[in-house]
């Protein structure tokens, strides 16, 4: 499970009492990885550095519906949880296009808040890949890795921004990993399907990377 002393949580509200209020409920709940975005300048930039986990997001800032806009460019590893106020409701359809995990209407109520904060770390939870390095468990999001590779007694895990190594087999990778969204191309390598660019007879490419694609896997690609 996510500690919540490790989940990131960004507050985009403009009214600041409000989002005092919130911020003091996850504290209270020993939340403590919290920011808060006034305006969406300052949310887009907190997006980008601060890559939240979870972001709950007010629909109208300043009057004006930019959450709706701000949850489209949010970082990809982020669950949305949008907030409303009951004038609002009209504007959820076009909210639910962007996919969030749930909203909230004001005024907020602390069991609805949480219920919805936990339920999205939940989804969360099932949608990462987690392993022991050192004293550590690492959870990578899945949407954050490109393709695994078997090398000897060893697995090397190739995410967007960097490389892990592992010491557990490829067919037990295999076993613990979605297999609509992840497939085996060759006896050495296991590719996110979502990240292929291009296939070809015999490799599949992946930011330029040519991965081999051997004839016992290659129909699945098809």
């Amino acid at each position: 499970m996510i500690k919540l002393q490790k989940t990131k949580i960004l507050i985009v509200e403009d009214d600041v009492i409000i989002a005092e209020y919130i911020e003091e409920l996850l504290q209270e709940e020993d939340f403590s990885n919290i920011k808060i975005a006034n305006t969406k300048e300052v949310a887009i930039t907190e997006m980008a550095s601060f890559l939240p986990d979870i972001i709950l997001m007010d629909i109208n800032l300043k009057g004006v519906h930019s959450g709706i806009e701000l949850a489209k460019v949010k970082n990809s590893n982020a669950t949305i949880i949008f907030i409303t106020g009951q004038h609002d409701l009209a504007l959820m359809e076009d909210a639910l296009k962007t996919n969030p995990d749930a909203y909230l209407t004001k005024p907020l109520k602390r069991v609805d808040l949480l219920a919805s904060i936990n339920l999205a770390m939940y989804k969360k939870q099932a949608q990462m890949f987690q392993f022991k390095d050192g004293y550590d468990i690492i959870s990578l999001d899945f949407n954050d890795i490109k393709y695994f590779i078997a090398e000897g007694n060893y697995v090397n895990i190739q995410t967007i921004s960097k490389k892990y190594t592992i010491r557990k087999s490829l067919n037990t990778i295999a076993e613990e990993l979605p297999s609509e969204i992840f497939k085996q191309t060759h006896r050495s390598y296991i590719v996110n399907t979502k990240k292929i660019q291009r296939v070809s007879t015999n490799s599949v490419f992946i930011n330029g990377i040519e991965i081999p694609l051997s004839r016992t896997y290659a129909k699945q690609f098809k």
